[in-house]
């Protein structure tokens, strides 16, 4: 089965900055996945600070597979 989100562009640096939700079609920025999942629209994901920028990332499950990248 394919991630339910995929990471469709990021920095020089490997900051993530635009996704793709394999489920509906939609791409997001950053900012748009982040209030998402912080509104509850995807309950397989949290948000964490890095370096001060919110930062989208999917819950740890025991695979190495299936992380966001």
């Amino acid at each position: 089965m394919p991630k339910r989100v995929a990471v469709t562009d990021e920095s020089d640096s490997g900051r993530n900055r635009r996704f793709h939700d394999n489920v509906t079609g939609e791409d997001m920025s950053r900012a748009e996945f982040v209030r998402r999942i912080e509104s509850g629209g995807y309950p397989n994901y949290h948000v964490r600070r890095v370096h001060d920028v919110k930062t989208p990332v999917s819950n740890p499950d025991g695979s190495e597979n299936n992380n966001l990248g």
